[in-house]
C-alpha cells in the first residue's frame, strides 16, 4: 500500500465545482473552469490566483489555456478569449446552440465540440466561425487535431477527429468540412479519444467498455481492446502504451500496436476519472475523491492523496508538483517528490502530446470525403 501524501495548498476560492484543468506551454500558469461560470488563472510558483474570469452565464465545461490567452466554453453555448495578464475577455464566439463540451487550439485555429451535434472550426484572431462540421446524430463531444504533414493532407487543411456520444468517430478534413471518415464499430457513446499522429492511428474509448484502435486515413478498425467491466472514461497514450482508466475501477495498460493487455492498476473505490503519467509514474484521480501514484512499470502503488471530498475532475503534473481539481471546488497542490525514479530501460521514442501532434504519411492514400 503507498504511503499518504499532504498537501502543499488548498485553493478553495470557487463556488462550484471544477470541472477541467489546464497548464500552459510553458509551465507557469493554471486554469481553472468551473460550475460556478468563472474560470481562474493561477501561479504554478506559488498557487496564488493571478485572475478571476467572470463573463460566462452558466457554467464552464472546459478550458484550455496557451502562452498569451485563455480559452472557455460554457453551457451558455460561448467560447471565450482571454488576457492571461490582465484577466480581460477579448473575444466571444458565438454559434453554438446547445452546451460547448470541448475546445482545442491548434494552429491558429479554435476547434469546439457541442451538444448541438456539430463541431466547428473557428478564427482565434476574428472569432468568427471557419467551418462547421455536421454528420453526428448526437452530442459531440471529444476532439482532436493533426496538422497536415504531406501533400494530401496539406490541401485537406490538416485532419479533425470527433467522438459523439452516437457511438461514431469520424474524421473530417478541416479546409473544406467534409467527412473524410466515419469510424464504426463502438456499441456506446465514445467518451474519450487519443490521437498517435505518427502512425496515423486514434484510439477511442467508450461506455460499450472497450477501447478501439483506427487507421484514421482508411477508416479501418485495427484492434479491439476487451477487459474492462465498465465504461472507458479517459485515455492516456506515451511510449507506445496505452492507458485506459474505467469506471470499473480501474487502469489498464496495452500495448499500443499489437493490443496486448500488459498490467492492471487496481485500488481504486470508485470510477477513473482521471490520468496523466509523467517521468515513469501513472497518476489517477477518480470517484472516490483520492489521487493515487503508482510505478507505471510494476503496477505498484506508490502514494495516496487524500484531501477531496469529491471525484476528481483532472490532474496535472509541473515539476515535483501534482495538481488535482475536484468537483468539490477545490485545487490542490500535492508534494511528489521522494516517489521512486522509473526504471532504467532502453531509450524509447515519446509520442507528441495530444493537440500537437502531426500526421506521418508514407504511402498515406489520397484523401476522399466519406
Amino acid at each position: 500500500m503507498g504511503g499518504g501524501g499532504s498537501a502543499l495548498r488548498v485553493c478553495a476560492d470557487h463556488r462550484g465545482g471544477i470541472n477541467w484543468l489546464s497548464l500552459s506551454p510553458d509551465g507557469q500558469r493554471l486554469l481553472t473552469g468551473s460550475e460556478d461560470g468563472t474560470a481562474r488563472l493561477w501561479s504554478t510558483a506559488d498557487g496564488t490566483c493571478c485572475a478571476l474570469l467572470q463573463g460566462h452565464e452558466s457554467y464552464v465545461t472546459f478550458c484550455q489555456l496557451e502562452d498569451e490567452a485563455a480559452f472557455t466554453c460554457s453551457a451558455d453555448c460561448t467560447i471565450r478569449k482571454w488576457d492571461v495578464l490582465t484577466g480581460q475577455c477579448l473575444q466571444v464566439f458565438r454559434g453554438h446552440t446547445s452546451i460547448v463540451n470541448r475546445i482545442l487550439v491548434a494552429d491558429n485555429q479554435l476547434f469546439s465540440s457541442s451538444y448541438d451535434r456539430t463541431a466547428r472550426a473557428w478564427s482565434v484572431d476574428r472569432g468568427q466561425v471557419a467551418r462547421e462540421f455536421r454528420g453526428h446524430r448526437n452530442c459531440v463531444l471529444t476532439l482532436a487535431y493533426t496538422r497536415a504533414a504531406c501533400v494530401e493532407e496539406a490541401a485537406a487543411g490538416g485532419l479533425l477527429v470527433t467522438g459523439s456520444t452516437d457511438g461514431t468517430a469520424k474524421v473530417w478534413q478541416v479546409a473544406s468540412g467534409c467527412c473524410h471518415q466515419t469510424l464504426r464499430g463502438h456499441t456506446g457513446a465514445v467518451l474519450c479519444l487519443v490521437l498517435d499522429a505518427p502512425g496515423r492511428t486514434a484510439f477511442t474509448g467508450s461506455t460499450d467498455a472497450t477501447v478501439r484502435a483506427w487507421d484514421i486515413l482508411s477508416g479501418q478498425q485495427l484492434r479491439v481492446f476487451r477487459e474492462h467491466q465498465g465504461s472507458v472514461i479517459c485515455l492516456e497514450l506515451v511510449n507506445r502504451h496505452v492507458y485506459s482508466g474505467s469506471a470499473d475501477r480501474t487502469v489498464k495498460c496495452w500495448l499500443a500496436d499489437t493490443g496486448e493487455h500488459v498490467r492492471t492498476f487496481t485500488a481504486h473505490r470508485h470510477s477513473v476519472s482521471a490520468l496523466k503519467y509523467h517521468a515513469g509514474t501513472l497518476f489517477t484521480g477518480s470517484g472516490d475523491a483520492r489521487a493515487r501514484a503508482f510505478d507505471a512499470q510494476s503496477g505498484a502503488l506508490r502514494r495516496v492523496f487524500r484531501g477531496h471530498a469529491f471525484v476528481i475532475n483532472c490532474i496535472q503534473v509541473h515539476g515535483q508538483v501534482l495538481y488535482t481539481a475536484s468537483h468539490d471546488g477545490a485545487l490542490r497542490l500535492w508534494d511528489v517528490r521522494g516517489l521512486p525514479p522509473p526504471r532504467a530501460a532502453a531509450p524509447k521514442r515519446s509520442l507528441p502530446r495530444l493537440f500537437s501532434n502531426k500526421v506521418g504519411c508514407a504511402a498515406a492514400a489520397p484523401l476522399q470525403p466519406a
